[in-house]
């Protein structure tokens, strides 16, 4: 593993914001390592992500140093050392819980394992999918939650459930000591000190976006025009 700038000290905390940018900067420097792109600038990054130097400067001062004023950031070891810091060095164990037709397109999508996501076990309440094997992947009762979280050392569980139960299969990986969620779930679970959860709700995004699109039936103060 590559040796990493410091890692920021525990009294500073990094703007939430920004983690979720990291994975932006670590994909776009992918691409240029792929285009054989050996050194970038700011101003270069802050075109493709659409963002200013500014900006990605701050970001990155709040893990150290990466690049040297005027010659910019090796990209390669800029890649590296934010995969380090991101924890991209290694191999995730991943439990989905819910294998209907939302959850068997999660485990059909081949996108995770080549960036280290493994979905090691799915779960679910039905006894009729139970038992199962989904592309290798085996299909347990939830009553074998906490004992496969344990044996497959599994870290972070996405939910994959209708929302009344989103709750529920939350607050079970939490006791199982699951301390990173993804929901997929029509619904805003309740969260727990110490455990990270990202809602993933493409029809609150689309709703968002149709804000936009009715633009010209509305007035300059938002309000609709009869």
């Amino acid at each position: 593993m590559s040796q990493g700038p410091p890692l920021p000290p525990l009294e500073q905390t990094v703007p939430e914001v920004v983690v979720q940018r990291l994975p932006q900067y670590v994909r776009v420097l992918g691409a240029l390592v792929r285009e054989e792109v050996e050194v970038v600038s700011s101003h270069q990054l802050g075109e493709r992500l659409q963002t200013t130097p500014a900006q990605i400067r701050k970001d990155l001062s709040y893990f150290g140093r990466f690049g040297k004023q005027g010659r910019g950031y090796s990209v390669g070891n800029l890649q590296r050392q934010l995969k380090d810091i991101l924890g991209l060095s290694r191999q995730w164990n991943v439990g989905l819980v819910g294998v209907g037709r939302l959850g068997l397109a999660i485990l059909s999508y081949p996108g995770f394992a080549p960036e280290g996501f493994r979905i090691v076990a799915a779960f679910d309440a039905d006894p009729t999918q139970v038992g199962q094997n989904i592309g290798g992947v085996g299909v347990y009762a939830m009553d074998d939650l906490a004992r496969m979280v344990q044996e497959m050392d599994i870290s972070i569980g996405v939910v994959a459930v209708p929302g009344m139960h989103a709750q529920q299969v939350v607050d079970r990986l939490v006791e199982c000591g699951v301390r990173a969620i993804l929901n997929y779930a029509p619904t805003s679970p309740q969260t727990h000190e110490g455990v990270r959860i990202r809602n993933i709700d493409p029809v609150l995004s689309l709703q968002s976006m149709t804000y936009y699109l009715m633009g010209p039936e509305r007035g300059e103060n938002g309000q609709s025009q009869e």
